[in-house]
């Protein structure tokens, strides 16, 4: 029986073999594209899920609030985590941890000198908390001491040779020296913490003085099985008020009341650590993370293509069930039983769909290299290949299979064969009505993914784009410029002053970070000189060049200057700090620093900065987050690290080249060479959108081809069936333009009816994904207007080959064969 049914379904596959390729096409690559989403989808989704107590850790994080605005951070106070474990019995334990980065930490052992290593400084507990597998040495006594150290299994082949020979060994840090402990296998890629190389800061008082308000560490908590997380969250402000009310009034100058009175406060709250990669957006985040709301976007998408597909594999075999009536007719007259009929029809669809299926398989499999140059990921087309996961794609392809074959089945079986026979049978309303309404759905998606394809690429543009309130082009940034000393002196100076001799350098600036740092520069406290308002806003170091090599905006008084010696204790203010601090004369306004490092020391009389200027606020921070307060003081006087540099785009290579030279014959002894792109630095704070809006766009893109398939095909066989009609109305003396009017104008109307379903969903759906953003474009209504004459085109062109040809066919030819 079933040699049978196939045999039947090969010879009208043949038959009808554009319609075959048409829908073999649409169903195949639909199938694919919904297989590499998923794949996407599902390896984010597995973050942080090989840990022994995975279900029991939390990030303990905080909201620091400040009057007007917050800023959610991971580095907590090292005192927080002791204060809770001590109030609530059911943390079991818990660790600190730091990431040093990638970058500007050159680890040497003997002659060999090693960069670019991911390393995180942790305490004692660190194993304790997160799931390791040990090749050497044990999980409990690794970072017991001080100044020891685990590898992964490739740091320590890389470094010693073997994980064994690395036991015991030492590595040169800095000025430090670190004993290897142990070595573990390489960490997953799959976590929050990537690190090849732990170091233990066991016994550092730094982490154990009862800190409770300046920013520390990000802290972990190993919860008890039975303790309740919700319960420990409901603690978390007696916490607050038990250990960080008695703290404020040394530091700030004023009591709690009046703090909190402000507008200041801080909020702790639980993370789950299997939650962290999808949902958390802090400021000091170890690694980029995902984002859960693009995921359901995917999916969602995913789930639209399928849908897709498979409305286009119903919507053509509905259509062709119509030209197989006479066969049923006779082979009901022959004595086929309906059963027989329903039967052979969904065998037929079945099969179709197993073979799509199988096509589909290989389509995934050949592209999913594309998906890991698009995405950056290191996905495997092998992860469906278990059991469990090949049957549930089976299952979901019967589904299909069946869904697409039970309507011709039930309605080419119901047929009278006499009527058909005779050559009284024509399409029902119903079934008209099911194709034309599939054909909006069809469409009401497309109008939706070209309207959400347009809003997410015009977002990506304003980000990236000159709106940012400064110039990004063509500057470098140097940001490994620690103290270079030699002979007790620093020479970083004499390095700048090197680089000014070089003919395609334009401007110099030292400061401490550039935009786009955001880790850098938050929770300086100030203030005013009258002791009336004291306010914790972000701060950096710039000096005199900064403010016109990135052609920022003045907006009140003078940049610094080195013609005047009082600026080493001035101040410049963005117009959110201002504002922060109620200045309605800002210039020469006076400010009090609390923090180390700003003030001359226990005993002395605290520095007085002044204000000389006001600049205009620009983004220098992720868009993602509200332009903060920002303070801005001397790097001549106070710390830097960074030197922006202005190259002239005309001697770019050369130019960077004359710079790695000059750097290796002064600073390559503590570090190599190393430069970013500030234009590049901005991108990566968008780098998981980014990766999103490609795959978005891409798959946006053949979403919207499969609907045009289906088109494509219900247009030929709409132009089959209306052949006659035709003819007659050329020899009667239609010219083609009204042809093609007549075969376009349903498929036009079902369109704009897609659209006006179409545009309020994709205006809900882009306005809850703008909310991301502190930030964003206005969704204009000619983003919808453009997105429905896209539609409009985009079918035009599809069923134009078929209406042209028809249009243009020799109507003889057409009555004669009928």
């Amino acid at each position: 029986m079933l040699r049978n049914y196939f045999k039947i379904m090969l010879r009208q596959l043949l038959k009808n073999k554009v319609f075959t390729l048409i829908n073999l096409f649409g169903l195949a690559t639909g199938m694919a594209v919904c297989l590499l989403l998923v794949l996407y989808i599902q390896n984010e989704l597995g973050y942080d899920n090989f840990h022994e107590h995975g279900d029991h850790i939390y990030r303990l994080a905080m909201e620091r609030k400040y009057p007007g605005r917050s800023a959610f951070r991971g580095s907590i106070p090292p005192g927080i985590g002791e204060a809770v474990k001590h109030e609530f019995p059911g943390v079991r334990a818990l660790t600190h941890a730091v990431m040093l980065g990638t970058e500007g930490n050159r680890i040497t052992i003997g002659e060999k000198k090693f960069d670019k290593e991911k390393m995180l400084l942790a305490d004692s507990n660190f194993f304790r908390v997160f799931s390791g597998q040990f090749l050497q040495g044990d999980p409990y006594t690794a970072m017991a001491r001080p100044n020891t150290a685990v590898l992964s299994e490739s740091a320590a082949t890389r470094f010693f040779g073997s994980p064994k020979k690395a036991m015991g060994k030492q590595l040169k840090l800095g000025f430090s020296k670190w004993t290897i402990s142990a070595v573990c296998r390489d960490w997953p890629k799959k976590s929050h913490i990537p690190f090849n190389v732990l170091l233990s800061d066991a016994g550092d008082s730094a982490w154990q003085r009862k800190e409770y308000v300046y920013f520390g560490p990000l802290t972990y908590l190993l919860l008890d099985d039975n303790a309740s997380a919700a319960a420990l969250q409901a603690k978390l402000p007696g916490v607050v008020d038990k250990y960080v009310a008695p703290a404020v009034p040394p530091l700030f100058g004023e009591t709690w009341q009046q703090f909190i009175a402000e507008g200041n406060g801080y909020n702790y709250f639980l993370q789950p650590l299997k939650d962290i990669h999808l949902t958390s957006a802090l400021e000091d985040e170890f690694m980029p993370t995902g984002n859960g709301r693009n995921l359901v976007v995917l999916g969602c998408i995913a789930a639209f293509i399928l849908l897709l597909a498979g409305v286009n594999f119903v919507n053509l075999s509905t259509a062709l069930a119509v030209q197989r009536a006479r066969e049923v007719g006779i082979r009901k007259t022959f004595g086929s039983r309906r059963i027989e009929l329903i039967r052979q029809f969904l065998a037929e669809s079945l099969l179709f769909s197993l073979f799509s299926l199988l096509l589909a398989l290989i389509i995934g499999a050949l592209f999913t290299p594309l998906l890991n140059r698009v995405s950056g990921q290191n996905l495997s087309f092998a992860w469906f290949m278990q059991p469990i996961r090949l049957l549930l794609i089976l299952a979901v392809t019967i589904g299909i299979g069946l869904a697409a074959g039970l309507y011709p089945a039930f309605v080419l079986s119901s047929f009278d064969p006499m009527d058909v026979l005779k050559g009284r049978f024509k399409s029902s309303r119903s079934g008209i009505a099911l194709r034309n309404g599939l054909v909006i759905f069809q469409f009401a998606v497309s109008v939706i993914l070209i309207v959400c394809t347009i809003v997410v690429n015009r977002q990506m543009q304003f980000m990236l784009g000159d709106s940012l309130g400064f110039k990004q082009d063509h500057i470098i940034a140097l940001d490994r410029l620690g103290p270079m000393w030699m002979n007790k002196v620093d020479y970083r100076q004499a390095f700048l002053d090197e680089l000014t001799r070089i003919p395609g350098v334009d401007a110099i600036s030292k400061c401490s970070n550039l935009p786009g740092d955001d880790e850098e520069g938050g929770g300086y406290t100030f203030v005013t000189f009258d002791g009336t308002t004291s306010r914790t806003d972000r701060m950096m170091q710039i000096d005199e060049s900064y403010i016109g090599l990135l052609d920022l905006q003045l907006l009140q008084g003078r940049p610094f200057s080195k013609a005047m010696p009082t600026d080493s204790l001035a101040l410049i203010l963005n117009e959110s700090a201002v504002r922060d601090f109620g200045l309605k004369n800002p210039i020469g306004a006076r400010l009090i620093c609390k923090e180390e490092g700003f003030n001359p020391g226990k005993g002395q009389s605290p520095y007085i900065f002044t204000v000389v200027g006001v600049i205009k606020d620009y983004h220098y921070q992720s868009l993602h987050k509200k332009i903060a307060p920002l303070i801005i003081a001397n790097s001549n006087k106070f710390f830097w690290h960074t030197a922006a540099v202005r190259v002239k785009g005309d001697h770019f290579q050369s130019t960077v080249a004359a710079i790695e030279q000059t750097w290796r014959r002064i600073y390559a002894t503590q570090a190599d060479f190393h430069f970013a792109f500030l234009d590049q630095q901005l991108a990566a704070l968008y780098a998981a959108e980014q990766t999103e809006q490609r795959i978005f766009t891409i798959f946006s893109t053949l979403a919207i081809l499969i609907a045009c398939v289906g088109l494509l095909g219900l247009a030929t066989y709409s132009v089959r069936q209306r052949t006659k009609e035709i003819s007659i109305r050329k020899v009667l003396g239609a010219m083609p333009g009204t042809i093609i009017l007549i075969l376009s104008k349903d498929f036009l109307a079902l369109i704009g009816i897609a659209a006006l379903i179409a545009f309020p969903l994709s205006w809900w759906a882009m306005h809850t994904w703008l909310q991301n953003f502190a930030y964003r474009v206005t969704i204009s209504w000619w983003i919808f207007l453009l997105a429905a004459a896209l539609a409009v085109l985009i079918a035009m062109l599809t069923i134009s080959y078929q209406a042209i040809r028809a249009a243009t066919s020799n109507p003889i030819s057409s009555l004669r064969s009928e």
